[in-house]
């Protein structure tokens, strides 16, 4: 009997997902040039746009369900981030290739991926067209929820609830200016206990960020040393600090010689449970999720195919 025309379909094509509202909406514009590169390259593909959140997760899923296996993403982390999750909800057997027309474009820095969305497309097609093999990267799972690039409590996750909120389209900006409103708000440092790889920690900490790659925020080089194919994770948390400790703070993490200074630490980890006393703020790829005081964190080795 024959399969049924969308599995021969995805079979055979490559599925693409691009979010036309990456970017803080600067993503629309490029589209029909990227579209035409594929077209011109001879790439049997179908194209869908993203709608709504949630919405690119739900197609990649049914696409990698129903036999694609090689799926193009147009956007940025929070695009990133929902590949990832219809991926490996759907046992992690499709390829996934990259467009970066995001903001922060977090992810790609740490993958070797041209920070230029032409030059990254014509790279990618180039690779597809040379067949290529796939990269094999690690991804990360708190709680029941996937990522590419990394999570964390605290002070950067709420940053990154503030920089939501913010629709000037000024890239990475954006996030400098959450640090500011998040330094107007108060510095929030929750009781923690963490128990991880080798060791544990308990008492009050400003932030907890577990990294797949080097980036957060665009800005921000949080983990310089990490490397999403080493089959680790990479924790880095820092006492708790006042507004005027973390001020000066925050230029050397976006160099990334934070690391050196006595208040922040550094962990090489597979896994990592952290209990707060309190709801805390927390993110996924920069994306918000709902506050909570348990995460169990674990590294993924080689869960990803990057194209």
């Amino acid at each position: 009997m024959p399969l049924p025309t969308m599995n021969l379909m995805h079979k055979r094509s490559i599925f693409v997902v691009l979010n036309p509202t990456a970017g803080r909406g600067r993503a629309a514009q490029k589209i029909p040039v990227i579209q035409a590169m594929l077209q011109d390259a001879g790439l049997d593909f179908e194209l869908v746009l993203s709608t709504a959140q949630s919405d690119m997760e739900r197609r990649i899923f049914e696409a990698v369900e129903a036999g694609a296996t090689r799926v193009i993403v147009g956007g940025g982390d929070g695009s990133i981030h929902e590949a990832c999750n219809g991926i490996l909800r759907a046992g992690g057997g499709a390829g996934l290739g990259i467009i970066p027309i995001g903001t922060g474009n977090d992810f790609i820095k740490g993958a070797g991926i041209p920070l230029d969305w032409r030059k990254a497309t014509a790279a990618l097609i180039d690779r597809i067209q040379q067949g290529t093999p796939a990269r094999a990267i690690d991804a990360g799972r708190m709680n029941d929820r996937y990522f590419a690039n990394g999570a964390g409590i605290g002070f950067d996750a709420k940053i990154n609830r503030l920089s939501q909120n913010i629709r000037l389209k000024i890239g990475g900006i954006v996030y400098l200016i959450g640090v500011v409103k998040g330094l107007i708000d108060g510095v929030i440092t929750p009781d923690v206990k963490m128990i991880y790889s080798g060791g544990e920690y308990s008492g009050p900490v400003t932030l907890a960020n577990v990294s797949n790659g080097p980036w957060v925020g665009g800005l921000f080089n949080i983990a310089p040393m990490a490397n999403n194919a080493d089959g680790e994770l990479d924790l880095i948390f820092a006492d708790p600090l006042t507004r005027l400790q973390v001020i000066p703070l925050v230029p050397k993490i976006m160099r990334g010689t934070h690391i050196n200074t006595p208040v922040v630490h550094h962990r090489r980890i597979r896994h990592i449970t952290i209990e707060a006393s309190a709801p805390v703020p927390a993110h996924m790829d920069g994306e918000v999720v709902p506050m909570g005081t348990h995460f169990e964190i674990e590294v993924l080795p080689a869960a990803l195919r990057l194209l």
